[in-house]
């Protein structure tokens, strides 16, 4: 915007400076013209009269020749016409002498002559031998036409020398408005500029999720102008998303401490349930199948939605800040545990292993590093079919620990890769035939644990190979 708005100044400026210049140039020019034409009136035919006697012998005319001659200006042109051919042509020479010079006429200067129409009115002409000049034809007594010039060379000396001296002029005053204007606009979109810094530092502002703290607002500005009034419109705006950001956190602070108490209050009728139904199934006496069918399910579920509340409650926890063990983790320890649970689990898979050659350590918490492995095994194995290739690669990548679980499974659905790690997210389509039941917890658990270390998660998925890639920070 400063480099338009000087441009602009600088353009108008020119724009201006050009039709001063131009106004100037055409009216000196006209000006210094209208002089030289009232000269030629006031010379009027003497000079041209004069040369009527040149073929006379010059003991008869001298006093006249010579008086004609020095009541002309230097430069005088005359000329006698006789129809269309020049009888005589002279100028008045510079110097002290009173002779006149003849001036040999080409045949174009004697048909430029004679096209000057003898009305009274000056007109310019160019002369090959003299350059241009103004003339002036009057009709002669003996049926002749009478000529008389004055050079143009003073007028357009004078007229460029202005054209000069307005260029460089206005070349100098461009430069220097060019300057000036480029800092009376920096100083004037100051406040335009304090308001862009401040968008600036709030679009890189997580805004997503947890408590933001908004920079400060826009210095205030004068109201009646254009900045000032953007500057207000920013403020306000910025206090209708700070209060708005307030409300989200505040919302979303009830919500975990809800899910975080839910959780917790939950843990013990759900063990309670649970307890009385294996109680119930060691009862020594006649039980009927359908009942123990059914204690059978209850136990079942109610395991299972301990383990679902034991994630929710974790999730919370990780939501809230709670801080994880900062301890050594022997990463590649791990990754063999999980591994090893893995084939016991998944007979019918392919399990692979590609580990670096020295340990690879990261500080962390390892019963939740254990768990994201838990979890990424047990999704490749419930959502690839039976003989999938599941690879799980640990390598050190700068100042990073690179954890991949990849399959050559059918990929995951492109419409759940955008919200795969979402909670409670379910594909619609199971790669595997009979995939479990899961609360679509697991994921999330991973990104969530990954991100209280200070790492990521990503996900790379097409039919035949799909990638999940934790980054940690190596120790």
């Amino acid at each position: 915007m400063r480099a338009r708005l000087t441009a602009g100044l600088v353009v108008l400026l020119a724009v201006g400076c050009a039709a001063v210049g131009l106004a100037a140039v055409y009216e000196l020019d006209g000006f210094l013209t209208g002089r030289l034409d009232q000269q030629l009136q006031d010379a009027g035919a003497r000079f041209p009269a004069s040369l009527e006697h040149s073929l006379a012998k010059p003991t008869d005319h001298d006093g006249d020749e010579h008086g004609d001659t020095r009541r002309q200006s230097t430069g005088t042109f005359g000329a006698r016409l006789v129809g269309t051919d020049v009888t005589n042509a002279a100028v008045v020479p510079s110097g002290t002498g009173t002779a006149v010079r003849n001036v040999d006429l080409t045949a174009r200067d004697e048909a430029v002559l004679a096209a000057v129409p003898a009305n009274g009115r000056a007109h310019t002409v160019r002369l090959s031998a003299l350059g241009d000049y103004r003339v002036l034809a009057t009709p002669g007594k003996d049926g002749d036409v009478l000529m008389t010039g004055l050079p143009t060379e003073p007028v357009d000396a004078a007229v460029h020398q202005l054209e000069l001296v307005a260029s460089l002029v206005s070349g100098v005053a461009l430069v220097v408005a060019g300057v000036a204007g480029a800092l009376w606009v920096r100083w004037s979109l100051r406040p335009l500029n304090r308001v862009a810094a401040i968008a600036t530092r709030v679009s890189e502002l997580p805004l997503a999720s947890g408590e933001v703290a908004l920079p400060p607002r826009a210095p205030g500005a004068d109201p009646r102008t254009e900045v000032g009034r953007v500057a207000s419109a920013f403020n306000r705006m910025l206090g209708h998303v700070e209060d708005a950001l307030t409300k989200r956190h505040a919302s979303e602070e009830r919500l975990r401490t809800f899910a975080a108490d839910a959780s917790h209050e939950l843990r013990t009728p759900v063990a309670s349930v649970r307890g009385h139904a294996e109680l119930a199934l060691l009862h020594p006496g006649p039980v009927p199948p359908k009942v123990t069918r059914a204690l059978e399910r209850i136990a079942a579920e109610s395991a299972r939605m301990g383990e679902m509340v034991d994630d929710l409650l974790l999730l919370a926890r990780l939501d809230a800040g709670r801080p994880l063990e900062r301890l050594p983790v022997d990463l590649t320890h791990l990754v063999l545990d999980a591994v090893t649970d893995a084939r016991a689990a998944g007979p019918g898979h392919r399990w692979v292993l590609e580990l670096a050659e020295e340990p690879v350590t990261v500080p962390g918490d390892a019963h939740r590093l254990q768990q994201v492995l838990a979890n990424l095994l047990a999704n490749a194995r419930a959502h690839t079919p039976v003989g999938t290739r599941v690879t799980v690669s640990l390598e050190v990548e700068g100042a990073e620990a690179l954890l991949k679980v990849r399959d050559d499974g059918p990929g995951v659905p492109e419409d759940v890769r955008p919200g795969v790690f979402e909670r409670f997210t379910r594909a619609d389509r199971r790669r595997a035939d009979g995939a479990g039941s899961g609360a679509g917890l697991g994921l999330s658990i991973v990104a969530a644990v990954a991100e209280a270390h200070g790492g990521t998660v990503a996900l790379e998925s097409r039919p035949g190979a799909t990638t999940f890639t934790v980054r940690l920070p190596a120790d």
